[in-house]
């Protein structure tokens, strides 16, 4: 007997029922992000290694410990599964040129890796859907994408379960002035640093304020405050996008010490949280990132961007009741083979008029195809035996109205379906 082999740990099926919710919300993602002006671009799932090191940051998680690189055994090339999407955006962006003609509002989805530990809402293929907007360096594109979200989540149904965090990381002069006085800060409180906290002192001193350690909590509270020293310029953008959102009726909490885990960064900096997934509650998150382009090859050009983390959602939809979008409008029982040749050729009638057809296709009893109609979600369910064959009618059963029952022309189905779906 061969051994089962199952996937890799972190690397999991979508199955169909999952899938239809998953499909769901992408459909409304796609609807909304058409009606802000974003356009789709495909980006490869591997990228040079040099790509995440200088763009994301070599002191942080993903690039020290999380990414999955290798040498490509044909021609040495140093190549990643790409851990985020931001950097590959952009370097799309600048290698087509894309800003040419003027500013540019970009999405993207599909699946990112990381080598984490496996929990729930954390898996090491995880999948994203990223906006990114190039040229522009308002506040009303933050504002924007972060009011877009906001619609987004009233359509889904979460709004009541997702609350904004916001912050302002000012420009690279703020943070490294603020870096030091940081590390100084830490340093006299060296005890209370755990010794994650104590690795990241001098490579990244930001990232221990996200530390969830509830004996270091205290100490964080009261660090000091990077957006209490940001220059001015950047402190009237930060204003601007919370004006924005609150003219708007969008909710924020300003959390000092949000700063995001990549390097790229600043200004804006948000995250929009659940309760109800534990640990794992962050299910979007993003920025301004003004330098990358330039860093990675390009001209200088501002640019905003985020994403959402697609599991954490689904996993907060399959609370839901969701409608599938994808049942069946009719479901065709057929008794014989010479039946099930009509429902062939009266099913594909019906998907030339774009009506969504199944077509039972054993050779199971009336009774048992009938209860595959219902269980489908199918509207109707037609019926073709000997009868209906020789007679050129054919049985309409309305399933989801008042179960009645009736016999048509099989010239007259599509008029019928007109009025009754």
């Amino acid at each position: 007997m061969v051994n089962k082999i199952n996937s890799i740990k972190g690397f999991y099926d979508v199955e169909p029922d999952r899938q239809k919710i998953w499909r769901h919300f992408e459909s409304i993602c796609l609807s909304i992000f058409d009606q802000y002006g974003f356009e789709e671009i495909g980006l490869p799932i591997i990228e040079s290694t040099d790509l995440f090191e200088a763009g994301v940051g070599t002191h942080t998680d993903i690039v020290e410990k999380e990414m999955y690189s290798w040498t490509d055994k044909l021609n040495d090339d140093k190549l990643t599964l790409r851990p985020e999407g931001t950097a590959g955006c952009v370097r799309a962006v600048v290698q087509g040129s894309l800003t040419y003609n003027g500013p540019i509002k970009l999405f993207y989805r599909g699946p990112m890796f990381r080598h984490e530990n496996v929990q729930k809402g954390r898996q090491r293929q995880f999948h994203q859907l990223g906006i990114e907007s190039f040229g522009f360096g308002e506040a009303s594109s933050d504002a924007e994408q972060i009011i877009m979200l906001s619609r987004l989540w009233k359509k889904l149904g979460l709004d009541k379960e997702i609350y904004l965090e916001i912050n302002s990381i000012g420009d690279a002069v703020d943070r490294e002035e603020y870096r030091k006085e940081l590390i100084q800060y830490f340093e006299k409180n060296i005890d209370v640093l755990d010794d994650e906290a104590k690795r990241r002192l001098y490579e990244n001193p930001l990232r221990i304020l996200d530390s969830k350690n509830p004996k270091m909590q205290d100490m964080l509270d009261k660090a000091p405050k990077l957006i209490d020293s940001i220059n001015e310029e950047a402190n009237n953008h930060f204003k601007s996008v919370c004006q924005i959102l609150t003219d708007n009726q969008v909710n924020f909490k300003l959390n000092k010490r949000l700063v995001r885990g990549l390097d790229y960064y600043n200004r804006t900096v948000f995250e929009w949280i659940t309760s109800g997934l534990g640990s794992q509650g962050t299910v979007a998150g993003g920025g301004r990132y003004d330098y990358l382009v330039e860093k990675l090859g390009g001209k200088p050009t501002k640019a905003c961007g985020f994403a959402i983390g697609i599991e954490r959602i689904i996993l907060l939809l399959e609370k839901r009741s969701i409608q599938n979008s994808i049942q069946s409008d009719v479901y065709i029982v057929n008794l014989g083979n010479e039946s099930r040749n009509k429902a062939f050729m009266i099913a594909e009638l019906l998907r030339d008029n774009d009506y969504k057809v199944s077509v039972n296709l054993d050779s199971g009893s009336f009774k048992s195809q009938m209860k595959k109609a219902d269980k489908s979600n199918a509207k109707i369910a037609l019926i073709i035996g000997e009868d209906e064959l020789k007679n050129k009618h054919i049985k309409v059963k309305l399933i989801r109205q008042d179960g009645s029952q009736t016999e048509i022309k099989e010239n007259g189905l599509v008029d019928f379906l007109k009025k009754n779906i």
